[in-house]
């Protein structure tokens, strides 16, 4: 018997050996660049970050003010007052942090070394350098405007505008400005506007008088909440002691339901005007002006003067007093009395030796 055949595997005509091809030049080339590519991009990313938390090296020696626009011009000023060195550099770190769109404008204290992370957050999160400015209980119109227009740090947008013009813009309709401000003390950034200071005034003058009309006592001879005003700005000049508000209040109430003139000196003094030198004369008091409560009966046109809280409460609920008169004794209070007899017996002894 023959020796059977040895099998032998047929070859698979579908398997090939790989052959290893080698690489081409192109190929290569393109390995290289994503290299690069990425060294760049990485090594530019470190020194983008490390930009972003390096303190500035000259800061600004005053506040800086940033003034309404977009980041591109918000990045603008920063560069122009020497809080930052890069333009670009910053546009592309608040817009990468999402912050481009929440930039305030106002003042901003960046006296001291600070990073262009630490200034955009500052902006972003609206942390101005306030300031004060600080409107005086007694003040006139005459002197409130002299403040404004003399304040380096307000942008006196007042400055040459008319009474009547400074009406409109904050859309009083009253004839006159005077007394319709709230003297009190303003926290303001570096140049904002004196307008918006006034608007502001304004409405925590009408929150306070509508807050006192509403809680007036009833039957007082007042017509409305501006007579209210007038009445208060009298007794805010007449007084140097709080504590005499009601009384002297009381006075002037009194005087007003008996159809008798008010005689008092600040309306006077306010309708000569800055005539006026510091001495008030009879020919001061013969002066027929439409403030000269000598010369006319009932309240003068409009208040003399800004009034605080305190005058307001006077004015609306007043002493219950049967005083006609009052003169000041000299050391900031006032004598009352109920008869003209005994009024001048207090004029001849708190005046006899001034």
């Amino acid at each position: 018997m023959a020796a059977p055949t040895p099998y032998k595997k047929k070859p698979n005509l579908y398997h090939k050996k790989a052959v290893q091809q080698p690489v081409s030049f192109w190929g290569r080339l393109l390995g290289l660049l994503i290299f690069v590519f990425f060294t760049v991009l990485t090594a530019g990313g470190a020194w983008f970050y490390s930009w972003t938390q390096s303190e500035q090296p000259n800061p600004p020696s005053h506040s800086v003010l940033i003034e309404r626009g977009g980041v591109n011009a918000v990045a603008a000023q920063l560069v122009q007052q020497g809080a930052i060195d890069s333009a670009p550099l910053f546009i592309l770190l608040a817009r990468i942090s999402g912050q481009d769109a929440s930039i305030k404008a106002g003042s901003y204290a960046l006296k001291a070394p600070m990073s262009p992370w630490q200034i955009l957050k500052k902006l972003a999160k609206g942390e101005v350098d306030l300031q004060m400015f600080s409107m005086i209980e007694g003040w006139n119109w005459r002197d409130l405007r002299r403040a404004l227009n003399a304040h380096p740090s307000l942008k006196h947008d007042t400055a040459a505008m008319s009474d009547s013009e400074i009406l409109a813009a904050l859309g009083i309709s009253a004839t006159s400005p005077e007394g319709l401000f709230f003297p009190d003390s303003y926290h303001i950034d570096q140049g904002s506007s004196d307008l918006k200071l006034l608007a502001r005034a304004h409405r925590l003058m009408q929150e306070k008088l509508d807050a006192a009309w509403a809680n007036r006592q009833a039957d007082l001879p007042l017509k409305s909440a501006y007579d209210a005003l007038i009445l208060a700005s009298i007794v805010e000049k007449e007084t140097g002691k709080a504590t005499d508000r009601p009384m002297v209040s009381g006075v002037f109430v009194n005087r007003l339901r008996k159809g008798m003139r008010l005689q008092t000196d600040p309306t006077v003094i306010y309708g000569v005007g800055e005539a006026f030198k510091g001495d008030i004369t009879k020919a001061h008091l013969r002066m027929d002006t439409a403030y000269n409560t000598y010369t006319r009966a009932g309240l003068p046109p409009t208040p003399i003067a800004m009034v605080g809280e305190a005058a307001l409460i006077a004015a609306t609920q007043p002493s219950q007093t049967k005083a006609f008169y009052f003169v000041a004794k000299g050391d900031g209070y006032s004598a009352f009395s109920e008869s003209l007899e005994q009024h001048n017996a207090a004029v001849r002894k708190y005046l006899s030796n001034r």
